[in-house]
C-alpha cells in the first residue's frame, strides 16, 4: 500500500483521468461475477456426491475436477487455443472459451469450500424433511443447500478473487477488445509506467478486501471460533 501510495502521489490526478479505468473495471466485474457463479454452481454436484454418496466412481469424478488446477494456466490456455483454432474456430477468443478455461483452472477452489460446508449439514435433516412430506429435491433445498449457503458464498468469493487477478488465460483467450484491470496493469507495468499502473493495482486491492473478509469469517466459523 505504501508503494502504491507513492506512485499515486507521483502521478498526481492525471493517472485517474485515463478513460480505460471504468471499462476495465466493468469488464473485470463481468468476468469475475460470471465466472465465480458458473464455477461455484458447477462444483455443487461433485461436492454433494463426494459427501453424500460413497463409492469409487464418485472419488474418480472428484479427482477429475483437480486435474485442471494441477496444470499451469498457460498450458490450459494454449490447449484451448489449439483446440478452437483447429476444430472450433467459431469459439476462438469468445467469452465461452474464456469461461471454460476459468472452469478448468479454478473449480477445485470452489469444491474445497463447498465440500466443507455440505459435510457440516447432517444427512438426518434431509431425512426428517422428507418424512414431513417434502420431496427429495425440496428436502435438499430446505436443509443441506441452505446450510451450505455460507460455503457457497466463500467459494464464490475465492473464485472471484482469483479471476480478477488472472492474466495468462485472459490474455490468450479473451475476446478482442477485452481489457481487464489485470491486463491493463500488466501493459502499463511492461511499459515501466508505474504511476499509470498504480490505479489499477489499487482498485484490485480494494475489490479484494471485502471478499477476503468473507473468507476470513468463514474460516473462523469452520474452525469453531
Amino acid at each position: 500500500m505504501l508503494t502504491l501510495a507513492r506512485w499515486l502521489v507521483a502521478g498526481g490526478s492525471e493517472v485517474w483521468a485515463c478513460a480505460a479505468i471504468v471499462p476495465a473495471l466493468l469488464q473485470t466485474l463481468l468476468l469475475g461475477i460470471g465466472g465465480a457463479l458458473l464455477i461455484s454452481l458447477a462444483a455443487v454436484p461433485a461436492a454433494w456426491l463426494s459427501i453424500r454418496v460413497a463409492g469409487r466412481h464418485n472419488h474418480w469424478i472428484e479427482a477429475c475436477y483437480y486435474l485442471g488446477s494441477a496444470l499451469p494456466g498457460i498450458v490450459v490456455a494454449l490447449a484451448l487455443v489449439s483446440l478452437t483454432v483447429q476444430w472450433l474456430r467459431l469459439l476462438y477468443q469468445t467469452l465461452f472459451t474464456l469461461l471454460l478455461a476459468y472452469l478448468l483452472l479454478f473449480v477445485p477452489r470452489a469444491l474445497v469450500s463447498l465440500r466443507t460446508a455440505i459435510s457440516q449439514a447432517p444427512m438426518e435433516l434431509e431425512n426428517i424433511a422428507r418424512s414431513l412430506g417434502r420431496s427429495p429435491r425440496q428436502a435438499l433445498w430446505a436443509t443441506t443447500l441452505r446450510l451450505a449457503a455460507p460455503g457457497f458464498a466463500a467459494s464464490f468469493a475465492l473464485v472471484f478473487l482469483v479471476i480478477i487477478n488472472e492474466l495468462t488465460a485472459t490474455l490468450l483467450l479473451a475476446p478482442n477488445g477485452t481489457r481487464t484491470l489485470a491486463m491493463v496493469f500488466w501493459i502499463r507495468s511492461s511499459e515501466i509506467d508505474s504511476a499509470q499502473a498504480a490505479p489499477y493495482a489499487l482498485i484490485m486491492v480494494l475489490m479484494s478486501l471485502p471478499l477476503t473478509w468473507i473468507l476470513y469469517e468463514q474460516s473462523k466459523r469452520v474452525a469453531g471460533r
